[in-house]
Formats: C-alpha cells, structure tokens, sequence
C-alpha cells in the first residue's frame, strides 16, 4: 500500500486577501533598480494600445470617405498606412515583450538572491520541522510564479487599462449611445471576474500545497537513498 503523502504546511492552507497594499509595496522594492527597463516597457505599451486604436479609424476613413467616392488612390494610401501602422504595432509588441522580460528577470534574481541569504541565516531548528521539498518548492516554483506577476501582470496589466480607458474615450467621442450601449455588459464582466477570481485563487493555492508536498516526498527519498 502506498504511504500517504507528507500533510500541507499550515502556510499552504492560508489564503489572504485577494490584494494586499503593503506585500504589493514589498514586491515594487524589487523595480525600484530597473525602473528605466519598466518605463521603457511601459512606453511601448502605450504607443502598441495608440496604434491599436488608429487602426479601425483608418478602416472608418475608408469606409466613409474614400470608398463612396470611389477615390482608389485615397484607398491605397490609407492601406499602406495601415500596413505601415501594422510594422510599427509589432515593433513596439515586441519591445514591451523584450522589456518585461528583462525585467521580471532583474527581479527574479534579486530576488532568489536574498531568498537564499535568509535561508542561509535560518536556524537548524527550523530545517529540522520543514521538509527540504517545501524550501526547494518557495525558492523555484514560488518565485516564477511572482515573475509571472512583474512580466504579465503589473506591467501588461496597466498597459491593458490604459487601451480600455483610450478605446472607451474614442467610443464616447464617435458615438456615445453605442459607447453607452457596449457598457451596459461591464457589471456582468465584473461579476464573472469576481467569481473566477475566487476560484482560481483556491486552485492556486492547492496546486502550491500540492506540489510542495511532491517535493518534500522526492526530496526525502533522494536524500535518504544511501539508507
């Protein structure tokens, strides 16, 4: 019969609030040394949302403009805009891309630096009650997951704020009861939102607990070998 997996630790189990100010303030120290890489990520991010939102007008100019009157040249000038419009939106793709990169790399080794220090200052005591998986597990597959939080979260998360907010102004300026009309489904976006939210942060946290406790199972084995 197989022996039943290590228990979670207790931090495993604890789920805190959905945000939390002060361990946001924490994680934005590590930024702080490469605040030019997310400024410049950030750059790119506005510029891509701006040509993004370029695009249909050029297709609204042609629409009602040169295709009634049949102004062909009008057409192909406004097409190799677009095309030009296209370039510059992957240039600038890729630049935020390249960018959030580095930074979530910057990050990560800062940050798995001084993980390791504190774990080089613990007492004995303490590796004598966690299992080594457990610290394996914080130290790698934790902190990629916070990389994934720098390069796809803040950085790509207040790029995606800012199209919203550009593409809800423009929607106003052309017209507002359409603009009014597409905004009649943003509480139940919210909603859902809400609800997956909560979900995913329970699946979260028993993949966590989970992978720690396989982990802490293969690591006692393969120190324990020889025996």
């Amino acid at each position: 019969m197989a022996a039943a997996p290590a228990s979670a630790h207790p931090d495993d189990d604890a789920l805190g609030a959905a945000y939390d100010a002060r361990l946001v303030r924490r994680l934005l120290r590590y930024v702080r040394p490469s605040r030019a890489l997310a400024a410049a990520a950030l750059g790119c991010l506005g510029v891509a949302a701006a040509l993004q939102l370029a695009a249909p007008l050029l297709t609204r100019w042609v629409i009602d403009v040169a295709w009634p009157a049949r102004d062909r040249v009008l057409v192909m000038q406004v097409a190799g805009g677009f095309a030009a419009l296209l370039v510059l939106q992957f240039a600038a793709s890729y630049g935020e891309t390249l960018f959030t990169a580095l930074l979530g790399q910057r990050v990560m080794r800062d940050l798995r630096a001084e993980l390791f220090a504190h774990v080089q200052r613990l007492p004995i005591a303490y590796f004598d009650r966690t299992p080594v998986g457990r610290l394996v597990t914080r130290v790698t597959s934790d902190v990629e997951a916070l990389n994934e939080l720098f390069t796809s979260g803040v950085v790509s998360g207040v790029g995606d704020l800012f199209t919203l907010v550009a593409i809800s102004v423009v929607m106003l300026v052309v017209d507002w009861r359409l603009a009014v009309a597409a905004f009649v489904v943003i509480p139940l976006v919210l909603l859902t939102s809400r609800v997956f939210q909560r979900h995913v942060r329970e699946t979260y946290r028993e993949i966590r607990a989970r992978v720690a406790q396989v982990n802490a199972y293969l690591g006692e084995r393969l120190s324990g070998m020889r025996l």
